[in-house]
């Protein structure tokens, strides 16, 4: 098994050596930059598992830098991104997850959660990357295909931008199409984090979903809110 490739773009040099130590120290290869314009350049010679980035940055803000990333060729625009915010700033983490990123962390944070973190993110991808060979490659629900192997989403014919954490909600929720889904129930399904009080980290990714696959996002057909419980992923679809 290859040993973890992770990118820092961080513009505190003693926090990222700090990071770099504990995550070399944890079985990870790290790297740093400590500008935006510097970090793209090493995703793009690196091709990264993930990469840790900073909302502050000197040159430019990390959600430009994210939404960058997002529009890179040859598949590194799919690379995870976990986002460090400021504490107590929720709207910055809101944006993060609408412009792409898979995760945040508040600063300060403690390393061990980082470190929990990125595990939870690459675990995510590594499991569905090695799905049941039993289950369908694809998922067809009218014009709309999940294929698991390829990790890619199409409504008719159509290529749908989703982030890592975004395409395995959706194999989540379509593998239970039809049943009521509590936020709870679908972070759970991910083994993503446990949700926080007043999170609305679901409901951003459930946003960028539809806004991804639905025809009309605010009158969505595929993805359905049942208020005061959660949502349901129709079973039949145009």
């Amino acid at each position: 098994m290859s040993t973890p490739q992770l990118l820092m773009i961080e513009d505190d040099a003693r926090l990222a050596q700090m990071v770099g130590e504990y995550l070399t120290q944890s079985g990870f290869n790290f790297a740093h930059a400590a500008d935006g314009a510097s970090g793209l350049d090493l995703l793009q010679q690196r091709s990264p598992d993930l990469v840790i980035l900073d909302l502050m940055l000197p040159d430019t803000d990390g959600l430009e830098v994210c939404r960058r990333i997002r529009s890179l060729p040859n598949g590194l625009a799919k690379v995870s991104v976990l986002m460090l915010t400021a504490k107590g700033d929720p709207m910055d983490r809101i944006i993060g997850l609408e412009i792409g990123a898979d995760d945040y962390l508040p600063k300060p944070f403690e390393p061990r959660e980082l470190l929990a973190r990125i595990r939870a993110v690459l675990r995510r991808r590594g499991e569905h990357a090695q799905s049941d060979a039993s289950a369908p490659q694809v998922m067809r629900f009218g014009s709309l295909d999940i294929d698991r192997n390829a990790r890619s989403v199409t409504v008719a014919g159509e290529a749908a931008d989703l982030t890592s954490y975004q395409f395995d909600l959706l194999v989540a929720m379509a593998e239970r199409a039809g049943r009521v889904l509590t936020r709870d129930q679908i972070m759970e399904a991910v083994r993503g984090r446990e949700l926080e009080a007043f999170d609305r980290s679901i409901d951003v990714h459930m946003g960028r979903i539809r806004a991804a696959i639905e025809a009309d996002a605010k009158n969505p057909k595929r993805i359905l809110t049942v208020r005061g419980v959660g949502y349901v992923f129709a079973k039949q679809q145009d």
